[in-house]
């Protein structure tokens, strides 16, 4: 009995596109996967994190915390001193947060300084928090700071005396004397839990500083 040809052998040609096209849509696929719900990377631009961070620097943002949180229906709440990246306006898929009308999708990263409830005073280039566990105040810089070449630097600009809202954090760039860091202390505010993206894990470029953090 004679076999018939299958699709395949008919139509070469066809099958390659098809095959070609599968393959295409797989990948396009598993990067959505993985930048929606795993990991992203983001080039900084701008001084503000030195000197911790520096402009042309690639890191790596962990999305996993983020993602398990979200499916659990919960608001993921980062760490205390952790480098995150959060979206700020615009109407971002990777956030839970209402839009911002007329504001276009901006990705900042910044260092965790404080949570809701606790108080967060600026004064005389001092930053302390207040908290029910620490009643006299603490500074978040002394885990952090690593080195004078590494971590938040020790001169601060500004006066800031506030408590932080419920569901928002305190947060700040490493690099804050003047007008170098746009952060919670400096005309952006507190920022909202549904805007993290997530904590940064690594860098990766340039290929002589690769760290994780």
């Amino acid at each position: 009995m004679e076999q018939k040809p299958s699709f395949g052998q008919k139509y070469p040609a066809l099958k390659d596109i098809l095959n070609f096209l599968i393959f295409v849509g797989a990948v396009a696929l598993g990067t959505f996967i993985l930048n929606s719900f795993v990991f992203r990377s983001y080039n900084v631009v701008g001084g503000s994190m030195e000197n911790t961070l520096h402009s042309g620097d690639r890191v790596i943002v962990n999305r996993v915390p983020v993602s398990i949180a979200h499916l659990k229906e919960q608001e993921y709440i980062p760490e205390r001193g952790q480098v995150i990246v959060f979206a700020n306006g615009g109407t971002s898929s990777l956030t839970n947060c209402e839009p911002m009308d007329g504001v276009a999708d901006q990705y900042i990263i910044k260092r965790v300084i404080a949570f809701p409830g606790e108080r967060v005073k600026l004064e005389n280039s001092v930053l302390t928090v207040y908290n029910k566990e620490h009643p006299e105040g603490f500074h978040p810089d002394d885990d952090t700071r690593k080195s004078d070449k590494d971590g938040p630097k020790k001169e601060i600009s500004g006066s800031v005396n506030m408590i932080v809202p419920e569901g928002e954090l305190f947060v700040s760039g490493d690099n804050r004397e003047g007008s170098n860091s746009y952060d919670s202390r400096n005309g952006l505010g507190t920022v909202p839990f549904c805007r993290v993206v997530g904590p940064v894990v690594s860098r990766i470029f340039p290929f002589t500083g690769i760290r994780f953090f």
